[in-house]
């Protein structure tokens, strides 16, 4: 008899488990792969996995938008990222500690890190660089052994008699220096050149939570006049984290979204994709995605959260335990994530330039729309494309990345300019000179700061031929997570392509869906968790 597509993959809880430690096995080894894609072959080469396995898994991950798919190669998605926020709020450390660590930073005028324990290594969470010529390249999520940086060694100072003996010569002095004094030293054990000072901050039972270093270069410092320089100020900052730490963590608000709709989700997902999707992966994720809230949750509260069943949600807990991903909070009651989670691609992510994020969805939107498409930021009085997708015609716009055009003819400078905040339009369009580029643009001082004001009432804009005869193109801002406008994305074509109504009907609603998607993926870069439809678990 043919199994139903609405049915689990498997009855047994064994099998539960092992579908969702394979998911997270493939995401780990995307995330480890020193090339930026790999493809299907590739993962199953790494991972030992079954061809239909690496297949099935990630079908699932794609439609939960943790992985992209560019024609045979497999890329993280930076949709992946909520999953390393999720960590970092149920930690409740960044909150906490990331004011003072910035004040920090900027009182030394030297670059500051905030590093968890993670197994025989350092993880770090938090990171305020100064930008120089020779600046720390540290990323969040990057994780460095405990002997070869500041911070190891203060958690190596915490650990049972003799477990540091099988590490390098010198280590196990350089721990129980760092017990008896309190603080610890980097000198040039991560790269020459590069020297750090550290500290613990403890929760007030006494346990250590996490070490913040002052970071800096031996052309600023040697590590004595680096410590001299940063220790009381770095002890104070250690102290008020302390007591930051000692304050009662918010209430998490439950059901919220990303997850409150997974088991809907994943459901209608099953009926879709039939037994391509794996239904028991996509809610193992959603599990771990309800943990972030501050402090955890209980198993009762995360089946509550997510809308799944109490064992469902039981056997993921419990594989996610396994693997390193969650622990029972010290109150026995509540499951919290640990600073593994950030393995699974946040390093990298993170560190993902504008136009790489937006690229992706550039292409997907000229795939739909068959037109060019692009980003601009405002420069000054122009636009200044920094991302482009152009298509291939006998008669296309030819932009090029670098390219700037005066902002009061374009589709992409209206939307900018109406984001802008009243006082500073006021200034913006008094300080520019509209002159005339086509027999159709629009010249007079009202009748610009008319069209800006449409623009900005109608989310969009659309420009007939006023930067250059028979170009028509139509815009839409991109916000940041604030909500503030930061670029614009259009779709540019020629007039013989349609009329302008045939523009808003057909290529709007996917212009507007485009940077939707953007904005998701800015969201969750900067550590918010975007809503919306843009994730299979929201």
């Amino acid at each position: 008899m043919r199994k139903s597509v609405t049915e689990p993959e498997s009855s047994s809880p064994e099998e539960l488990g092992g579908t969702l430690e394979r998911g997270l096995t493939v995401l780990r080894t995307l995330a480890a792969h020193p090339g930026l894609r790999m493809r299907a072959g590739d993962l199953v080469r790494a991972t030992g996995l079954a061809r239909s396995t690496v297949d099935r898994i990630v079908t699932t991950l794609a439609r939960v938008g943790y992985v992209r798919l560019e024609e045979r190669d497999l890329l993280l998605a930076p949709r992946l990222m909520e999953l390393g926020n999720a960590y970092l709020s149920c930690s409740g450390l960044p909150r906490a500690l990331d004011d003072l660590a910035a004040g920090l930073a900027d009182e030394l005028d030297e670059s500051v890190s905030v590093a968890v324990p993670d197994g025989d290594a350092a993880r770090f969470v938090s990171q305020f660089t100064r930008r120089r010529t020779m600046s720390v390249a540290f990323r969040i999520g990057d994780l460095l052994p405990a002997e070869r940086c500041a911070a190891g060694a203060l958690f190596a100072a915490e650990w049972p008699e003799g477990r540091f003996e099988a590490g390098p010569v010198g280590f196990g002095e350089r721990a129980a220096a760092a017990r008896e004094a309190g603080w610890a030293v980097d000198d040039q054990l991560i790269q020459p050149g590069l020297i750090a000072v550290a500290v613990p901050v403890r929760e007030p039972g006494g346990r250590l939570v996490c070490a913040v270093s002052v970071v800096s270069h031996t052309s600023r410092h040697t590590v004595q006049t680096l410590r001299e320089r940063a220790m009381p100020s770095l002890l104070a900052c250690a102290t008020a984290m302390e007591a930051a730490l000692a304050e009662e963590p918010p209430e998490p608000a439950e059901p919220t979204a990303p997850v409150a709709g997974a088991a809907e989700w994943s459901r209608v997902s099953k009926e879709e994709l039939g037994p391509e999707f794996l239904q028991t992966l996509a809610r193992g994720l959603a599990v771990l995605l309800a943990l972030g809230a501050p402090g955890g949750l209980t198993l009762a509260a995360a089946a509550r959260r997510t809308g799944l069943p109490r064992a469902t949600v039981r056997r993921s807990l419990l594989t996610l335990a396994q693997l390193g991903y969650a622990a029972q909070a010290p109150d026995g009651k509540r499951f919290v994530l640990l600073p593994r989670v950030l393995e699974l691609g946040y390093a990298r992510l993170s560190g993902l330039a504008f136009p790489d994020i937006v690229q992706p969805h550039l292409a997907e939107l000229v795939e739909r729309v068959r037109d060019s498409a692009s980003v601009a930021v405002l420069s000054g009085t122009d636009v200044l494309y920094v991302a482009r997708m152009p298509t291939v015609r006998i008669m296309s716009v030819s932009i090029t990345v670098g390219t700037r055009f005066p902002a009061y003819a374009t589709s992409m400078g209206r939307v900018l300019l109406a984001g802008l905040p009243r006082q500073e339009l006021a200034a913006h369009l008094a300080g520019i000179d509209p002159t005339p580029l086509t027999p159709h643009t629009v010249t007079s001082r009202a009748d610009l700061e008319a069209a800006v004001a449409v623009a900005g009432r109608d989310g969009y804009s659309l420009v007939d031929q006023e930067l250059e005869e028979g170009l028509r193109s139509i815009a839409v801002p991109v916000h940041d997570h604030a909500g503030q406008v930061i670029a614009a994305v259009n779709v540019a074509t020629h007039v013989s392509r349609g009329t302008p109504d045939d523009l808003r009907r057909d290529v709007l609603p996917a212009l507007a869906e485009a940077a939707a998607r953007i904005e998701a993926d800015l969201a969750v870069q900067a550590g918010r968790t975007p809503e919306g439809p843009a994730t299979g678990l929201g």
